[in-house]
């Protein structure tokens, strides 16, 4: 109910990655997925942290001038055939939100920053999909620019996920300042890694998977350099990075790096890169890593084509979430059906397109009430906890965060919410969840009046018949201080008894 079948013959993913960011495009052929496209620029955005994590100008500037480009080639397709995510980078930044604002009206569609777990979901998948079906468990390890995911499952399914803060930009600049490269500074690189490898070694040991596989730029650049130096046949072998430790100390400086496969680009990250992967072998137990030609955008992809095909992995959480918190089903149906038909009347003030506004009442709807497993007393508030704070597959940052917005602001007080202003989608959205629950407080079905709901260049208007009003007090006591909360926030919300 909450996906349609989209009519689109290409659909387009673009990754904001801390070293490079890649737009990759696919034509839809059978339910199927032809890749035909892609770009790359290494943006180094990750380099323009400074010590505060707040982004310089200049890297800035190199982000938004490379999504102009993107943005020319993604120009003539439909809004809902393009998914933008961004990684670490964007998560750390202190100043992300300006960036972001900006990035978007360069790329011309919206951008959504992904908690690691979930660059980690995303990029088994878009592995997985590039290799040949097997029975066993693979261990997938993808080192980015700012972070280094390590991901366990079986097929296409991710059972085991983490996301650590160091990645092959962070750590360069970090261990490897000006490219000088030292004894001293492959070691320390190395035991940083290794220490924050230590954390997950008991999940992510040898014993839990039966391959490993490398993704991303780090690793697909050590298995070419391996291959084209006679290290190995392609595979990142323990032998292999031992050997290209001596070549990185022989050569003293990123500059003077002479190795077959290895571009001017990556030499500046490659030990940062390196010694996480050298690391990961020693604390994770693994002797040879094969590597593969997709990850993160190619997950995006598959999960575009999902929702499309509806498999929509965010159904699929909200389905679980329902069933671990005991979710009472028919009241989150009463409520769901309220709202769609408030939706209904007010849907054509919009900005956000009507079928995102369904999606999040019926989520919103679904899991308003899981904080009642924790406490009855304040459970919108844990349930907004929940939805705000736990690991939710398929949901971006901003999607969880605007479903925490209106579970938390189902009932009671707005006056300790950070309202959005009135001109905001998201503000109607509130009005209309929390008329649905109020409604519906009595949780019995075929109880509902005809109810008019409209917003109007000032406020918000409520027609509904006014004997009902009088022949239930509590509702309509409930529907004063409805408007009073509203008045508190500084929005009219007028209510008129139809005879």
């Amino acid at each position: 109910m909450l996906t349609r079948k989209l009519p689109h013959s290409e659909i387009a993913a673009v990754d904001l990655g801390s070293n490079s960011f890649r737009l990759q495009l696919a034509r839809v052929v059978d339910g199927r997925l032809v890749f035909h496209d892609s770009l790359r620029e290494a943006v180094r955005l990750g380099a323009g942290l400074d010590k505060q994590n707040y982004l310089d100008p200049a890297a800035q500037q190199r982000a938004i001038d490379c999504l102009k480009r993107f943005g020319e080639r993604l120009r003539g397709l439909p809004p809902d055939a393009v998914r933008a995510v961004a990684t670490n980078t964007f998560r750390v930044a202190k100043n992300s939100a300006e960036l972001l604002a900006e990035a978007q009206a360069a790329l011309g569609c919206p951008i959504e920053i992904i908690a690691g777990r979930e660059e980690a979901r995303m990029i088994f998948i878009g592995v997985s999909h590039s290799l040949p079906a097997v029975a066993h468990k693979r261990l997938v390890v993808d080192i980015g620019g700012g972070s280094t995911e390590f991901i366990i499952g079986q097929g296409l399914e991710p059972q085991e996920m983490e996301s650590l803060y160091m990645g092959c930009v962070s750590y360069s600049r970090k261990y490897f300042p000006e490219g000088r490269i030292t004894e001293e500074s492959l070691q320390k690189a190395r035991l940083a890694a290794a220490d924050e490898i230590q954390a997950i070694r008991s999940r992510f040991h040898a014993g839990h998977w039966d391959e490993a596989v490398g993704s991303s730029g780090t690793a697909r650049s050590l298995g070419e350099i391996m291959r084209l130096n006679s290290l190995s046949d392609g595979a990142i072998t323990r032998e292999g990075l031992l050997a290209l430790r001596e070549m990185l100390l022989k050569a003293r400086d990123t500059r003077k790096i002479q190795l077959e496969g290895l571009s001017a680009d990556r030499a500046a990250v490659i030990p940062g890169g390196f010694c996480i992967m050298l690391a990961a072998f020693d604390e994770l137990g693994i002797e040879r890593m094969t590597t593969a030609g997709s990850a993160l955008r190619e997950g995006v992809l598959y999960e575009l084509l999902g929702r499309m095909q509806h498999h929509d992995t965010r159904e699929a959480t909200v389905r679980s979430f329902m069933r671990r918190y005991h979710v009472d089903r028919q009241q989150a149906k009463r409520v769901e059906t309220m709202a769609a038909k408030f939706l209904s009347q007010v849907e054509h003030k919009l900005n956000m397109q009507t079928e995102v506004a369904r999606h999040y009442l019926v989520w919103a709807a679904k899991l308003h009430e899981i904080g009642i497993s924790i406490a009855h007393s304040g459970y919108h508030k844990h349930s907004a906890y929940i939805v705000e704070n736990a690991d939710m597959p398929g949901f971006s940052k901003l999607e969880q965060e605007t479903l925490g917005l209106l579970v938390r602001g189902q009932r009671r007080s707005l006056a300790k919410l950070s309202l959005p202003a009135f001109e905001d989608d998201r503000c109607l959205l509130m009005l209309i969840f929390r008329l649905a629950v109020l409604f519906n407080r009595k949780r019995l079905d075929g109880d509902m009046p005809e109810v008019a709901l409209a917003r109007t260049k000032s406020g918000f208007e409520l027609r509904l018949c006014a004997a009902w009003l009088a022949q239930n007090p509590l509702t309509s006591a409930a529907l004063q201080n409805e408007m009073a909360c509203w008045q508190e926030a500084g929005i009219s919300l007028t209510l008129e008894g139809v005879v």
